[in-house]
């Protein structure tokens, strides 16, 4: 790994931010040790966030339990714990601006819609998350749009992708810790929904406003999230926001190679609290199946 000169002088704020939906698994905890040493060794501020937007999934009991883990692993977290259900407005902010810049479109789309529109057409270009949207309601009028909103129909909000990447005068990039300097090429990921009515904001919304007020400098993150960050860093832009430093981490997996699950009660940290087992345990587990 190495480290870039400007983030040596800067100080070193970490995160670890689970969604409370379920018990952590081994997945997570090897995710919030690298979070917390690595702030630690460098006598940074380590924080603990909870993504708890999806209010229909998130759990109070989960929110105490992942504590009550964390703390029984020995990681311990710097000031208080931010809950993104408590910053519903910090996001509309960034909304507001992006929408003011032209940046968003209402889409009125269902998924069953999306999905068959998808399966009609033979060329529908795909990306890293999956097929793409086809952009159906971004050839929308703006009477078409606002008939469609007075009538109450339900809708998210895309970016617009194409009018994103028009307001770059040059190619943006980040800093990866494990893979050096990335090229940024967002449109990877087409014409993403930044925020549905049920859903204040999307992950790749919330997180980079987050990360930004909490003066995150390092974010350390499974490497699944390592194509996320080429959108996250056209957010960074658009909503001028600090871009972080990048660390996007191996998954560990189980002795098939496949991935842990919070479905998986076997590999949660409260199954083996429950078991009698120590700390230690859990550490060990971690590092057998990383060098698996």
């Amino acid at each position: 790994m190495d480290q870039s000169s400007d983030q040596q002088k800067k100080e070193i704020v970490t995160r670890f931010a689970p969604s409370p939906t379920g018990l952590l698994h081994l997945g997570h905890a090897y995710s919030a040790k690298l979070s917390h040493d690595f702030a630690r060794e460098r006598g940074g501020r380590f924080l603990l966030r909870m993504e708890d937007i999806d209010q229909t999934r998130c759990k109070p009991e989960y929110v105490d339990q992942i504590m009550d883990d964390l703390r029984w692993l020995g990681l311990t977290w710097d000031g208080q714990v931010r809950r993104q259900s408590e910053h519903f407005d910090d996001y509309r902010r960034a909304l507001d601006h992006l929408e003011r810049e032209g940046l968003l479109y209402p889409c009125f789309c269902s998924r069953k819609e999306i999905q068959e529109e998808i399966a009609r057409s033979a060329h529908a270009p795909h990306g890293p998350e999956g097929f793409h949207y086809p952009g159906t309601c971004r050839e929308l009028s703006a009477e078409e749009r606002g008939q469609k909103i007075a009538a109450g129909d339900s809708f998210a909000l895309r970016l617009d992708m194409q009018q994103a990447l028009s307001r770059l005068a040059a190619p943006l990039s980040w800093h990866d810790l494990i893979k050096g300097k990335q090229v940024a090429t967002p449109e990877i990921l087409g014409d993403v929904v930044l925020a549905r009515k049920d859903t204040p904001a999307s992950y790749h919304l919330s997180v980079v406003v987050d990360d930004a007020d909490q003066g995150v400098s390092h974010v350390i993150r499974g490497e699944d999230l390592f194509y996320a960050t080429h959108l996250h860093r056209l957010l960074q832009h658009l909503l001028n926001l600090p871009v972080p430093d990048y660390l996007h981490h191996p998954l560990i997996v189980d002795e098939n190679g496949k991935r842990f699950s919070k479905r998986n009660q076997s590999v949660t940290l409260k199954h083996f609290r429950e078991e009698g087992a120590p700390p230690s345990r859990v550490l060990d587990l971690i590092s057998g199946s990383i060098n698996r």
